[in-house]
């Protein structure tokens, strides 16, 4: 008779051959995630930027001021009256309020960066037209080459915020589910350690792991033109590193939560700050200088940033050694305290 199996292999396969058997973690794991790229992709890829919407106060001087704005590219004028410009600027629907009589006044909200632009934008138009002559004449450059466009920044984000996802909701719905159907007090009775059981779910994520990844990439290097140019053994460290991290995570979460609804509210806290902070869709430079140190320790963050330096910088492993560093730093430590309080019940 042939050998058995270790049980830690027997545990993995189950997980893997349960996790198969849910259609809807199938469509959140590998099929949502190519929909999110593409509808972004396409809405971000060699998109020319939306003109800024600006209203000029009727007047003696507003058609003038209409003409003038109307030669500038990046800009949407329109005449209102006082009152509708108001409403208009407090809602949002327009970025600049342009009033005043012989001289321009610039009605808008200075943390918005539209409207700063937009502000610019007019002032330069309406200095123009008014016979300013330029000292000198510039010319622009368009950067579009592969690794600065948005795309570019987009991908890497969107894999990372998956692995983080998957990671997370996989395992520690999987677990409470479990706990919540009384499986997990019937493994009380058998020699089975959890040490053993948690570890099977790691090990089954990093089965799909590998799955999801080359679909995403494959997916972004196809329809997008966005590759990994970096050492593809640099590029598997990171995400199954990531993963693990993230995996952790899970478990920690899972290791005492009696319900869904415990497990959902616990997930949901730890995952909010990283989707805002950790720079999936914008740059987190734009916070404060104070936050950033602790914005880099947050998985995703390091995560983000070291998948856009081997993706489109091509940077070798000790580039990235700092990210790696703060991601195994969070697999260990939620895995053993994860480990330690976990309840069968």
């Amino acid at each position: 008779m042939p050998e058995p199996r270790p049980p830690i292999v027997e545990l993995t396969l189950a997980r893997m051959r349960e996790f198969t058997r849910e259609p809807e973690a199938i469509f959140w794991v590998f099929v949502f995630p190519l929909l999110l790229a593409l509808s972004l992709g396409f809405a971000f890829r060699e998109k020319p930027p939306d003109k800024i919407p600006i209203g000029i106060v009727a007047g003696p001087h507003a058609n003038e001021r209409l003409a003038a704005l109307r030669a500038s590219p990046v800009l949407l004028p329109r005449i209102v009256s006082e009152e509708e410009g108001k409403l208009a600027l407090r809602r949002g629907k327009i970025s600049l309020l342009v009033t005043g009589d012989a001289t321009p006044v610039y009605r808008f909200d200075p943390t918005r960066p539209d409207a700063r632009a937009g502000r610019i934008e007019a002032d330069d138009a309406l200095q123009t037209a008014a016979g300013r002559k330029s000292i000198f004449k510039s010319t622009e450059q368009h950067v579009s080459e592969r690794g600065s466009r948005y795309i570019d920044f987009l991908v890497p984000g969107l894999l990372g915020m998956n692995l983080m996802g998957t990671g997370i909701w996989g395992v520690a719905f999987s677990v409470v589910n479990a706990r919540m159907r009384k499986l997990l007090k019937r493994l009380v009775a058998t020699p089975m350690r959890k040490r053993d059981y948690l570890l099977a779910h790691i090990f089954s994520r990093i089965g799909f792991l590998i799955i999801e990844t080359v679909a995403l990439v494959t997916f972004g290097w196809l329809v997008f033109d966005v590759s990994v140019n970096g050492s593809l053994v640099t590029f598997s460290i990171l995400c199954i590193t990531g993963g693990i991290a993230f995996t952790g995570i899970g478990i920690l979460i899972a290791s005492r939560a009696r319900t869904i609804e415990a497990v959902s509210g616990m997930a949901n806290l730890i995952m909010m700050p990283m989707w805002i902070c950790s720079g999936v869709f914008f740059s987190y430079e734009r916070f404060p200088e104070p936050v950033k140190p602790f914005i880099r320790l947050l998985p995703l963050t390091a995560l983000n940033d070291a998948l856009r330096l081997v993706m489109n910088d091509a940077a070798p492993l000790a580039s990235i050694s700092t990210q790696l560093a703060v991601l195994a730093a969070w697999a260990v430590l939620t895995f053993l305290i994860g480990l330690k309080i976990f309840r069968w019940q």
